[in-house]
C-alpha cells in the first residue's frame, strides 16, 4: 500500500500538470482516487498492524481470539483488493476519500467488528493499563464512530440538504484523522517505552493530560474543517478554542527536545529509533501549519488551496509513515539486517527527508500563491489564477518522484526483513536483541510478578 500510494501519487501529480498526456489512458480522475485510498489503507492497515503485534506482548497472559484477527485480515484485504479492481474497471462512488462503490463499505464495517472482537478479547477487565493501550483503545472505537458517520448520507434525510450533508461529510473526516492518529501515536509511545525501557513515559501525569487533550481535539476541533460553511457560531467559537490549546503541545514538544537530545546521541545507530524522531520534526512542523490553518481570517485565504495539501501530505508521509516504519522496523529487527541492507535503508531516509522537505515547502508556496492571485489581486480566471502555480507544481511533482525513489530500497529491505524473519520461526524462535528487550524494572508489575 505504501509503494502503491507513492507510485499513484507520482503518475496523478503529472496527469493533473500535463491532462493531454493521461487523459486516454490513466485520467486523473481515476489515479486520484487509487492514491487516496492507497494511502488511508496504508495508514489505516499498518496502525491496525502495530496493535495486533504488540498487544499480545503487553498481555502475554490475555485470552486472544485468532479467528477474530484471521476474519479480519480476510475481509479488509479481500475488500481492498476489490476496491482496486472497481478503479481499475472505473467504477466510482461513495463520498470523499472514499470513492469506491457505497456497497463495500459493508465488508469493511464487518472487518473492524471482528477486529474489535480481537483487540477487546485480550484487553478487557485490565486494570492499570499504561498509556499507549488507552490511545489504541481510543482509536478503534473512534474509527468505527467515524466511519458509520460518513456513511450517513445514506439516509435520504441527509441527503436532502446539500449543506446538511458536506457539514457531516467534512466533520468526519476531520474526527476520523484524529482516531488513527490515535492508534499510531499509542504505538509511537510503546515504541519509545520499549527502546528505552523506561515504562513510566506511559505513565507519568503529563503524558495523560496530553492524552486527554488530544482526545478532546478529536471530539470537537472537527469544527476548523467547516469555517467556510453556514453553520451556527458557537461551533466554530468551541472550535477554534479548542483547537488553539494545540499551542500547548506546540510548546511541550520545543522543551521535550532538549531532554531527548542526549537519548538521540546514544540511539542514533538504531534505524527505528532514526524513524520516530523524524516523525517528532515532522509533528512539529505540521502543526505549526494546522494551528495557523485553523486561525480563520487565515484559514480563509489557505482553505481548498494547496496548503491544505500539503498539511495532509505531511501528516499522512512526515508523521504516520516515519512512526510506521519504525515499527515494522522493530518488530522486524532491521538492525539485524546485514550492513549493505542497512546502508540502502540510511540512503533511503536521507533521500526521503531531502524529497520530503521540498515536496513540502513547494505545496505551500503553491498554496500561497493561489490565494494571494485569487484573494488579494481578485483573479477570476482560473487558468490565469494557476499559471505560476503550474510552475511550483511541477518542482513538487519532481520532489514526488524523489520520495518514491528513497523510499523504494526501504521497502525492498522490509520486505527481506520479513522473509528472513519468517525463517527463524520455522527455525525456532530466537531471542531478540539486548536494545529491544525491556528490562525486569521496566515492566508492568502484573507481569513481573507472574
Amino acid at each position: 500500500m505504501l509503494a502503491a500510494t507513492l507510485f499513484f501519487g507520482s503518475l496523478s501529480s503529472f496527469a493533473f500538470l500535463y491532462p493531454g498526456l493521461s487523459n486516454q489512458s490513466l485520467p486523473f480522475y481515476m489515479l486520484r482516487p487509487m492514491h487516496v485510498s492507497a494511502a488511508l489503507f496504508w495508514i489505516i492497515t499498518g496502525g491496525v498492524c502495530g496493535i495486533l503485534i504488540y498487544l499480545p506482548k503487553v498481555y502475554p497472559f490475555a485470552r486472544l481470539a485468532p479467528r477474530a484477527e484471521r476474519s479480519f485480515a480476510l475481509f479488509w484485504v479481500g475488500t481492498i483488493l476489490v476496491i482496486f479492481g472497481c478503479y481499475a474497471l472505473k467504477q466510482f462512488g461513495g463520498r470523499e476519500y472514499w470513492a469506491f462503490p457505497p456497497w463495500l463499505a459493508l465488508p469493511l464495517l464487518g472487518a473492524w467488528a471482528c477486529l474489535m472482537w480481537a483487540y477487546f478479547a485480550a484487553w478487557r477487565s485490565r486494570r492499570d493499563s499504561p498509556l499507549y493501550v488507552w490511545m489504541w483503545t481510543t482509536g478503534i472505537v473512534a474509527f468505527l464512530a467515524t466511519f458509520l458517520e460518513q456513511n450517513l448520507y445514506h439516509i435520504p434525510w441527509f441527503r436532502d440538504s446539500f449543506l446538511r450533508e458536506l457539514t457531516v461529510q467534512w466533520k468526519s473526516n476531520g474526527s476520523m484523522v484524529g482516531a488513527w492518529n490515535q492508534m499510531i501515536y499509542g504505538t509511537s509511545l510503546y515504541l519509545m517505552v520499549r527502546i528505552s525501557g523506561n515504562e513510566q513515559i506511559a505513565r507519568s501525569r503529563s503524558a495523560f493530560f496530553f492524552y486527554f487533550l488530544g482526545l478532546t481535539n478529536l471530539m470537537f476541533n472537527w469544527g476548523h474543517h467547516i469555517y467556510n460553511l453556514p453553520t451556527n457560531h458557537w461551533i466554530r467559537h468551541v472550535a477554534y478554542g479548542v483547537t488553539m490549546t494545540e499551542w500547548l503541545i506546540l510548546v511541550h514538544i520545543i522543551q521535550d527536545f532538549r531532554s531527548k537530545l542526549a537519548q538521540d546521541r546514544k540511539l542514533k545507530h538504531l534505524l527505528a529509533y532514526r524513524f520516530i524522531i523524524a516523525s517528532e520534526y515532522w509533528v512539529l512542523a505540521n502543526l505549526v501549519l494546522a494551528l495557523f490553518m485553523s486561525i480563520p481570517a487565515i484559514n480563509r485565504y489557505t482553505h481548498g488551496t494547496h496548503i491544505t495539501v500539503a498539511h495532509a501530505m505531511g501528516a499522512t508521509i512526515g508523521i504516520n509513515t516515519m512512526i510506521l516504519l519504525s515499527s515494522f522496523g522493530y518488530f522486524l529487527n532491521i538492525d539485524r539486517l546485514r550492513p549493505g541492507l542497512k546502508k540502502s535503508i540510511s540512503r533511503g531516509f536521507v533521500v526521503v527527508q531531502v524529497s520530503l522537505s521540498i515536496f513540502w515547502l513547494a505545496l505551500i508556496t503553491a498554496g500561497v500563491l493561489k490565494a494571494w492571485r485569487e484573494t488579494g489581486l481578485g483573479m477570476t480566471s482560473f487558468d490565469e489564477i494557476m499559471q505560476p502555480v503550474r510552475q511550483v507544481l511541477f518542482v513538487f511533482a519532481l520532489a514526488g518522484i524523489g520520495l518514491l525513489l528513497g523510499m523504494m530500497p526501504i521497502i525492498r529491505a522490509y520486505w527481506l526483513a520479513l522473509r528472513q524473519q519468517e525463517k527463524e520461526k520455522k527455525n525456532g524462535e530466537e531471542e531478540p536483541p539486548a536494545h529491544h528487550r525491556v528490562p525486569e524494572s521496566a515492566t508492568l508489575p502484573e507481569e513481573a510478578s507472574r
